[in-house]
């Protein structure tokens, strides 16, 4: 299933809106039993901006799926690109536990959202 998740996170990454940074990023989430993609949208307000990993999430959300299992991030880097903070609290909202980073060079790392976002904002650390 790893390869597939890349394979679709090349592809959305692929449709990326990046005028202003050229820097496209692709995602593909495992929701359920499917795959759903984003692809970061840039605007010139960059406070606008969208990820690639956020967009892949609301589609499923949005959709009522909430069995969010693994999620795969690929960019135009020759190296790995890790989801930013905000990505990582909105996983962390859906308990994404499976991150998938590509490492620029056709491989790829698995992660646990532990290991990237270890001090988690959430219900027992806002109280």
């Amino acid at each position: 299933m790893h390869q597939k998740l890349m394979t679709e996170a090349i592809k959305a990454r692929n449709l990326a809106y990046a005028p202003y940074s050229g820097f496209r990023v692709g995602a593909a989430l495992l929701g359920g039993d499917k795959i759903y993609t984003g692809s970061n949208i840039e605007n010139i307000s960059f406070g606008a901006t969208c990820c690639a990993e956020r967009v892949a999430i609301f589609k499923a959300v949005s959709e009522g799926i909430r069995d969010l299992k693994a999620i795969a991030v690929v960019s135009d880097s020759k190296n790995s690109t890790f989801p930013c903070g905000i990505c990582l609290q909105v996983m962390a909202e859906f308990s994404i536990q499976k991150i998938i980073v590509s490492d620029g060079r056709g491989g790829y790392r698995e992660y646990t959202l532990d290991q990237l976002l270890p001090c988690v904002f959430d219900d027992i650390n806002r109280s």
